[in-house]
Formats: structure tokens, sequence, C-alpha cells
């Protein structure tokens, strides 16, 4: 690895996934820590690239600081502080065209699976911009150096999917951000399935309909241009899921794409940090905590789990399949319950894709 390679990059992110014509598929490219203050950047192109470093999710070659010129391998490792997001930019050496990378996912103190949904390649061809889109898991338990690098995103929006209880349980900490919920009672998830809802494709089929008003919230925001935004629940895998394949699928992301963004929970959730520790004394009474608390207690639930059938089969096909049989397409689902039209979806792709 030549000196020139090796510069001050502000990476705080765990993974880059990098996006563009230059590339064969937006996942081609990744970045990997291979100390506690470097990253590796790789990725495939035909021709050398210079390598830009921006502080803004728009910035552009003029306004950014070149940190490797005409890098021919395909690869450069950087040292990292954590200060503060970067953007990299990727241009390439002979027809000039730029490639835009950010990290998937914020590596926080005590944060769960906060991640970009920008990179992604979408409708016609496009990939979705960075810095637009997030998803995560509670933020109950964030840092004062979490707080700040999350108030770095500029967000605009937050809407939270978690029921009344987890709400009261494990606040948010993310102040000065409009505020975004609809009430219901994890009683209703829990409702016939025993004292603690199992998870799995049965539970996924009740998201359709119960995740209707969330939805109709973030897409009114995302059709507004009110972002960017963030939206979570308590482990950031399931509602969270549900709502982001909703997403993805409006701006015409693949499915087999959508299904590997939703399995990479199983990677970047962390349990311990998504709800404060519940004093069953307190909450003796409160069944919904003392569930949650059950959860605290088992060896297994401290782990993430994959989010499949024994069959393998991805959980969130038995929501896709809710949809399909009583609307019939995914476009119709949308269109009747969330509120999104075909000139919407139109317009949601002119606007967060590039």
């Amino acid at each position: 690895m030549s000196m020139k390679k090796t510069a001050a990059l502000l990476l705080s992110g765990m993974t880059l996934v990098i996006a563009g014509s230059a590339f064969a598929r937006a996942d081609n490219a990744a970045a990997e820590r291979v100390a506690a203050d470097r990253l590796l950047v790789t990725w495939q192109a035909k021709d050398p690239v210079d390598v830009y470093l921006s502080d803004r999710m728009d910035g552009d070659i003029a306004s950014a600081k070149l940190i490797s010129a005409k890098d021919d391998d395909g690869r450069a490792e950087f040292m990292t502080d954590g200060i503060a997001r970067p953007y990299v930019l990727l241009r390439d050496s002979r027809d000039r065209s730029v490639v835009r990378v950010a990290e998937r996912v914020l590596h926080l103190e005590q944060g769960s699976n906060f991640r970009d949904l920008g990179g992604y390649g979408a409708a016609d061809g496009k990939t979705i911009r960075w810095g637009m889109i997030y998803r995560a898991g509670g933020s109950a338990m964030l840092t004062a150096a979490d707080l700040a690098q999350v108030q770095s995103l500029g967000l605009r929006n937050l809407v939270d999917l978690r029921s009344d209880e987890e709400r009261v349980l494990a606040p948010t900490k993310i102040d000065g951000v409009p505020y975004s919920a609809v009430g219901y009672s994890m009683s209703a998830l829990a409702a016939g399935m025993g004292k603690t809802p199992q998870n799995g494709a049965n539970l996924y089929r009740n998201f359709p309909a119960m995740l209707a008003p969330q939805l109709r919230i973030i897409f009114g925001m995302l059709k507004r241009q009110e972002g960017p935004l963030e939206y979570n629940c308590s482990a950031g895998q399931d509602r969270t899921g549900f709502v982001t394949a909703m997403i993805l699928s409006s701006l015409g992301v693949p499915r087999e794409t959508i299904l590997r963004d939703y399995a990479l929970s199983t990677r970047y959730r962390q349990p311990k940090y998504e709800m404060p520790r519940i004093d069953t004394t307190v909450y003796a009474n409160n069944p919904v905590a003392m569930m949650f608390a059950r959860f605290q207690d088992d060896p297994k639930a401290a782990m993430p789990q994959p989010l499949q059938e024994a069959d393998g089969r991805p959980f969130l096909t038995g929501a896709f399949e809710e949809i399909d049989a009583k609307y019939g397409s995914v476009d119709a689902y949308l269109e009747k319950e969330a509120g999104v039209s075909k000139v919407d979806i139109a317009a949601l792709r002119r606007t967060y894709l590039e």
C-alpha cells in the first residue's frame, strides 16, 4: 500500500457500498475495518479512479478534497477518527464520471442497526441517494458522541414505529427533530400468540394492515421532500424491515436486494442497546414490560437471530404474500393504504434516485 493512499478520512461506519454506472452492481464494493482506526475501501473499475472526500451528502468534486489520485488497484486504506460522516467521491480518470460513496451503517457506541438506504440499485439504472432515508433500532441508550453523530445527519423528521408501551419504557434520546408516532398497544401483536409473540412469517402478515397509518405518514414526508428522515422500531428489523421493504419497492429496488438489506439486521443489531434494563419490581403489573424483561433474561435473545423460517424462507415474505393475496401488488397496496399513486411513485424516483 503506497503512502499516498493513507490519509486522514473521517469514517465512522463499518461498511461502505458503492453504486453507479462505473460498477457492475451496487454491492460490488465495500469497506472493512482492518484496525480500530483504519478502514480498507475496495471497488471495481476499468480505469484508474481519483478518490475525493466530502463532508456533505451533496458535495461535488469542486468542494471535495483529493486524497488519492489515479488509484488503479481498486483498494485504498485510510486512517479513521470518527469525527464526522464522510462522503467519498470516486471519479473515473478517463470519462470523469463520478460515483458517490457513503457508509451503510453508522458505527454508534450504544446504538443498534442504524443504516442508510442510499446506494442501492433502483429503477431505470439509477441508485438511491445517500443521506436521505435512514432506518434504525431504538435510540434510548445513545451516548453524547452518538447523538452528535446523529445530529450531523441533519434529520428533519423522525417516525417511531414502536408501540405505546415501548415508547414509554425506552423513550428516544434524539431531541430537536420533529417526531411522529401512531398509538397502538404491543398486546395487539401478542394477541392469540401467548404471553410472548413468536417472530416469523405469520407475524409479518399483520404488518400491512397494522403499519398502514405509519406508512401514510412516512410517504407523506417523502412526497413533500421533508427529509432527511429516520424511522425506527426497537430492533430495527421487523416493523422497520417491513417499512423499508415498502420504500425500496416504491423506488424500484429488486426484491432480492430488498431481502439482502433485510437480512443485514442479523449482522448489525446490538440488542443490549435497544432498551434499558427493565426493573421487574417496578413494572410487575405491566404485562408488556414483563414480556420485554423475559427477552432481556433470555440468552438467545441477547444475540441477533436469523430472520428466516427453518426452511430458510425470510420472515418478510409473509408480508409480501399477504399484500399479493389482498392487493395483487405492492404498488396497489401503497396506493390504497398509503396514498401513494403512480404519479407519486414517479415523483419519488425523481427526488430520491440519481
